[in-house]
């Protein structure tokens, strides 16, 4: 009698820890094994599915037919193809089917990631080999920009030294004060690569606490900061003080967008605290992890720097330093994790995701 989903061989229950939907198949398309994931999004126990033609789950069937037909003869290690997935209850699923061959005769694995999630992965993707490079280039112009500097200063500290006239003075502090200036913006790019990471336990609601008592303290009228807490999520291992400036820096930014808000009374800023289960960003899957919301009710972020909004000296506000997010994602991803956001006129949402032990 060949196995069923309801009794899964050992070699697949490792399967059931992915959040992607997958199955194993015969080259007839019968279901040998179905993860928890797709018995999830099918709406359908495992004993039903098992035995059951797969094919017989998407609106084209002929698709993973043809498919199999390919793996059966060896015309192909990996397919790749888009589908609809049949859902219980439900309208179809948009997926990206990847049918692969195995190491044994008559088995074939069926992996079907819907297309916002691979979406989602890409821009994870995206984001952290954008801040990868952001660094270098940070670290590479910050050196390159700071040794000409010195010369500069001193330079006009000696001439100023060899002026007899005093009103010419005037022009060598305003050399001075610039490249002052411009030191201390050398000196915050380079800031979170300089400092050490100092580890400790870390209470997540602490720093949002810390956060708000500031964000408070500045804006004290029209600007509501809402708590909206899981109290259960535990303590990790983590950078107080590096989590805290991450946040802060997020949510004064959306302060500052919401001063039209703040100015009319109804500004709110809320944070929030979650945890998710069986998650993968950065490439990796975790069975827990923080997720931390700074939501505003502001104007969003401006569409032409919506894609650009953690490069650094990229700001939506006159005057801003383009330097907040940026850092933000630095001391994030030094926890492994990552910041995402979504945005639109009201609804202004950045998410902290981090692993949690």
């Amino acid at each position: 009698m060949p196995a069923t989903v309801a009794e899964p061989h050992a070699r697949f229950q490792s399967l059931d820890l992915l959040a992607t939907l997958v199955a194993v198949v015969g080259p007839d398309g019968a279901v040998l094994f179905a993860n928890a994931a797709l018995e999830d999004a099918l709406g359908i126990s495992r004993r039903s599915i098992g035995g059951t033609p797969l094919q017989e789950c998407f609106t084209e069937p002929q698709l993973l037919v043809n498919a199999l037909t390919g793996a059966r003869v060896n015309e192909f290690a990996a397919l790749r193809y888009d589908a609809w997935l049949r859902r219980l209850n439900h309208d179809p699923l948009p997926v990206h089917v990847v049918v692969a061959q195995t190491e044994t005769a008559g088995e074939v694995v069926v992996e079907l990631l819907p297309l916002e999630q691979q979406t989602r992965q890409e821009r994870e993707e995206r984001l952290i080999d954008q801040a990868q490079a952001n660094k270098e280039l940070i670290r590479n112009l910050a050196h390159e920009i700071k040794n000409p500097l010195g010369g500069i200063r001193g330079a006009a500290q000696l001439l100023e030294l060899e002026l007899d006239n005093k009103q010419l003075t005037e022009y060598t502090q305003v050399i001075i004060h610039e490249a002052d200036r411009l030191q201390s913006l050398v000196d915050r790019l380079l800031a979170p690569h300089r400092r050490p990471h100092v580890v400790g336990d870390v209470n997540i609601h602490e720093v949002c606490e810390r956060v708000r008592a500031l964000i408070v303290a500045e804006f004290p009228r029209g600007l509501k900061v809402v708590r909206d807490y899981d109290t259960s999520i535990p303590e990790f291992r983590g950078d107080r003080e590096q989590l805290i400036q991450a946040v802060l820096n997020i949510a004064h930014n959306a302060a500052q967008a919401l001063s039209e808000r703040v100015a009319a009374g109804d500004a709110q800023i809320t944070l929030r605290t979650r945890v998710s289960r069986q998650v993968t960003f950065g490439k990796q899957r975790y069975r827990l992890a923080l997720e931390l919301h700074v939501i505003d009710n502001g104007p969003g972020v401006p569409a032409s720097i919506k894609d650009r909004i953690f490069f650094p000296l990229v700001s939506g506000r006159e005057g801003g330093s383009g330097l907040g997010l940026t850092l933000a994602q630095t001391f994030v991803q030094q926890h492994h994790g990552l910041i995402e956001c979504e945005s639109a006129p009201g609804h202004t949402d950045f998410k902290l995701l981090i692993p949690l032990p």
